[in-house]
């Protein structure tokens, strides 16, 4: 008897600018097939070569307010004069398809995500000292001394919402926060709850 497929995870990861989520969600992915970024809808055009459903879901204004109206995203934002959203259909066909889904998330959105659905796994990024934060986001060497200076208050005031997440990882080396997170997919997966059915079906 073939057992049913587990339902994917779904990772809601945080931190503050300079901590490395990209990096780190990146690296993860090149490790795990089943590891999956959900991808963003937005009403900006594409840059360069970007494509539709590949970097963005591209929405033009109508078309978003409509999907805000009909409850479509799981959490939305105008940034910039543009809107940005999660398409809530798009993530919850991943994890139906056993997927685990990362969204990267500020602070404020995934408390919002997790209240919504009811579920998901709230990870927070951290770095490992205020002092290697502020040299990775100057050796960025992107952002202007008072858009450093913005991102620093930034980051103490998002570092003092870690507590209301399930997980941290301390971001040192890639390497060592990817295994983290790994860990904590594999951790989780094997929760009793997400094994119920399992169970049950060898029970019958």
């Amino acid at each position: 008897m073939q057992l049913k497929q587990q339902r994917g995870q779904l990772i809601i990861l945080s931190g503050p600018s300079g901590a490395g989520k990209g990096t780190v969600c990146q690296a993860a992915m090149a490790h795990s097939s089943s590891l999956k970024i959900s991808i963003s809808a937005t009403t900006r055009a594409p840059r360069g070569e970007e494509k539709d459903g590949v970097e963005y879901f591209f929405l033009d204004e109508a078309e978003f307010e409509k999907k805000i109206e009909e409850g479509a995203f799981l959490e939305y934002a105008k940034v910039h004069d543009h809107y940005y959203g999660t398409p809530k259909a798009h993530v919850l066909q991943m994890l139906d398809e056993g997927m685990n889904v990362i969204l990267e998330i500020d602070v404020q959105g995934a408390a919002q995500i997790k209240e919504k659905l009811g579920f998901g796994i709230l990870i927070f990024i951290a770095p490992p000292s205020i002092e290697v934060l502020k040299e990775r986001l100057v050796n960025r060497q992107t952002d202007s001394d008072a858009q450093i200076q913005l991102r620093m208050k930034n980051a103490m005031s998002e570092l003092k919402q870690a507590t209301q997440y399930d997980y941290v990882i301390v971001n040192n080396t890639v390497d060592q926060a990817v295994a983290d997170l790994e860990a904590i997919i594999r951790a989780e997966q094997c929760r009793s709850q997400n094994n119920l059915e399992i169970i049950e079906e060898m029970l019958m």
